[in-house]
């Protein structure tokens, strides 16, 4: 069957073909004819009745015989045979080529056959006879253009661009347009902020302004796709240029790099879709990843959490910086059996042991660390979605903190080199318990680090939740505590786009079903990074480290979830609030209008990265804090509903947003009975 369609198309083509040659040739033995008519004419100056007779005569001999002759010379030189709706220089010649030799050949024939004709009439009948020929060709690209200004079929079919940029890629891309077969779109106007481009021409289509002119273009020339192709422009310009764009209801598309330019090869296939990340208008973060090779070369390295988002990203850059081993550590069966099979795809020299697992089961987490002796660990596993923490807030400080804290533990006494905790900025005065949980893990390495430092690591309290059976110091000699050197150290980020706990993946769900596209507030405000960068980060806390930091990303300007989810409805082709409805649902349990980075009490201080900076610690009563967890533990595991009271009392700048949880200053620490076995 698809044969059959593939003989039927050829053949409908071959058809369109012989049409067009047919009338080549019926209007090339006719201009031949008109054209030495036309010189003998002009000779004697347009007067029909001054030409002698004899010339009349002699012009009739030959003539029919060299308009055959000229048809057969020019189907020899393919005159018939291209495309002329894509007609070019080269074609241009071929067909001045072969009216010079003709013409030639057609003035030796009459000297040597018929008679001297005037000087004037070969010269002149070559000249009208090439002209002839070639304007025959080029009319169809003639027409063509002129029916490509006028916007091809009435009813918007055709796409009809506005390519943002005027330079070298802008104009490769219209010249490609031009000489597809595989789209009927064409670029109707350019845009460029040079004033010196402005006014002017591109084969044919007009430079109409600067960015200030993109929305009355729009109108004006009936716009319904925008290609950007400013790949030299930083991502300031192109989130300004994109913003602007994407109110309008065209199609986005962008070139994605100068790599293109440089090789000369801009293509349609080049442009790809407009991303929510352009929109962000921030330069990716650039690190130099020579210090986290040289740190993570050859040694063995865990990921707690390495089938997540975040984890599953760490384990393919720790895995492209030649480890000795990497353990995939995660309790999610699905996520860590996907996230191993891309990493062996990809690596497949790769030393991989993938482990199933929770980290708040000390038992199972001291297993993993005298069996396999990790030297670095990134520590990604944690509970992250806000609301549902806040309807289960036991399991946050179960699976954040006390999870943190026992992983933390067995590095400290399995000889672990550094430890890297992956913290938000929901930690920084906290409004909800995921947040307040994220910050007590904070506070935990900020102890750990600070114990070992002053030699005391025999002080840090030992969670049991199975008193005994994994104790740390069996012999009571102490010996374990003895040169401990962990260095631990947090890196706090905002959202990540396109993590599992990210509003895009929601938001693109929801635009699939129709709408409603649903935010919490209008107002509210959100830093954003990708999951590269934020990766990228916590490898370089690692070899920044000297223990008991806060690293901070410079992450930009905050961005509004209600512009987020406009300019992510618009992209998918869709009007916000026509064709795809927002509705706002209000603030939910513990969720705050802003994030914040940084606590008002911490100070910064710069890094070899001046988008990377390091917190001051803030100072807490460690002693106090190390023995309240135990109490905090108990607490948790008794599913106590006054949780949020203890963990306020540990934390300071925790603040429950629901009225339902006031009273809280009034709270104050006191032990809860053990229970016999939790």
């Amino acid at each position: 069957m698809i044969n059959k369609f593939k003989s039927y198309f050829k053949e409908i083509a071959r058809e369109k073909w012989l049409k067009t040659a047919a009338f080549l040739v019926i209007w090339d033995f006719l201009a031949v004819h008109g054209a030495y008519f036309m010189a003998l004419w002009l000779r004697f100056d347009c007067q029909f009745t001054q030409i002698p007779d004899y010339y009349i005569s002699d012009y009739g001999k030959l003539i029919t015989i060299y308009a055959v002759y000229c048809v057969i010379q020019f189907w020899l030189m393919k005159l018939y045979h291209s495309l002329w709706r894509y007609v070019s220089v080269g074609d241009l010649l071929r067909c001045l080529v072969a009216s010079i030799i003709s013409s030639l050949v057609y003035s030796i024939a009459l000297i040597l056959f018929v008679e001297r004709m005037p000087i004037s009439y070969h010269i002149l009948g070559m000249l009208l006879q090439a002209t002839a020929v070639i304007l025959a060709r080029f009319s169809f690209r003639f027409f063509d253009v002129i029916a490509s200004r006028k916007g091809g079929s009435d009813d918007g079919s055709d796409g009809r661009i506005m390519i943002v940029g005027a330079g070298a890629a802008g104009q490769m891309i219209s010249k490609d347009l031009k000489n597809s077969t595989q789209t009927s779109d064409r670029v109707v106007c350019f845009i460029d902020d040079d004033p010196a481009k402005q006014g002017r021409f591109i084969d044919g289509i007009p430079i109409v302004g600067g960015r200030e002119e993109i929305l009355k273009a729009v109108e004006d020339y009936r716009v319904n796709k925008i290609f950007l192709a400013i790949p030299s422009a930083s991502a300031e310009v192109k989130r300004d240029l994109l913003n602007i764009c994407s109110v309008t209801d065209c199609e986005l598309k962008q070139l994605p790099g100068l790599y293109q330019i440089v090789l000369g090869q801009v293509r349609m296939s080049d442009m790809k879709d407009v991303s929510l990340e352009d929109l962000l208008g921030r330069e990716p973060i650039k690190t130099n990843m020579e210090g986290v090779f040289s740190f993570i070369n050859d040694k063995t390295v865990l990921v707690t959490g390495g089938g997540g988002s975040i984890g599953s990203e760490l384990c393919r850059q720790i895995a492209a910086h030649n480890p000795r081993q990497l353990i995939l550590f995660d309790i999610y069966e699905n996520n860590a059996f996907t996230a191993s099979l891309d990493l062996k795809e990809s690596f497949p020299d790769l030393n991989l042991v993938t482990l199933i697992g929770s980290v708040r089961d000390s038992r199972r987490v001291f297993q993993v660390f005298e069996q396999y002796k990790p030297q670095v660990v990134y520590h990604a596993a944690a509970h992250k979605h806000v609301p549902l923490m806040e309807d289960s807030p036991c399991e946050a400080i179960k699976n954040n903190a006390i999870g943190t804290y026992k992983t933390a533990y067995a590095a400290m006494v399995h000889g672990c080199e550094r430890f890297v905790l992956i913290s938000t900025d929901k930690a920084v005065n906290p409004t909800n318990i995921m947040g307040a949980s994220k910050r007590l893990c904070e506070m935990i390495i900020q102890s750990f680090d600070s114990k070992i430092k002053q030699g005391k690591a025999n002080e840090i309290p030992q969670l049991f939740t199975h008193a005994g059976i994994e104790n740390a110091d069996k012999d009571g000699s102490g010996e374990v505590f003895r040169n401990v050197k962990t260095e631990f150290v947090a890196v706090r980020f905002g959202n990540v786009l396109g993590s599992n706990g990210s509003v895009i993946p929601i938001f693109k769900k929801q635009i699939e079903k129709g709408g409603p596209v649903t935010v919490t507030h209008p107002d509210i405000i959100r830093y954003f990074m990708t999951i590269p960068e934020a990766v990228s980060l916590v490898m370089l806390a690692g070899t920044y480290a000297h223990g008991g930091e806060i690293f901070v990303l410079d992450m930009g300007s905050p961005v509004k979830i209600d512009t987020l989810a406009r300019n992510l409805i618009r992209l998918s082709g869709y009007k916000p609030d026509v064709d795809i409805k927002i509705q706002y649902t209000g603030l939910r349990p513990g969720e705050k209008l802003y994030e914040e980075k940084l606590m008002a009490e911490e100070g910064l201080r710069k890094t070899d990265n001046n988008l990377i900076h390091i917190g001051q610690p803030v100072a807490f009563n460690e002693d106090e804090f190390l023995q309240q967890l135990e109490g905090l533990m108990e607490a948790a595991y008794n599913n106590t509903a006054a949780i949020r009271k203890w963990v306020s009392e540990m934390v300071s700048t925790y603040h429950p947003a629901d009225a339902e949880h006031g009273g809280i200053k009034d709270f104050k620490y006191k032990a809860l009975v053990k229970s016999e076995d939790v």
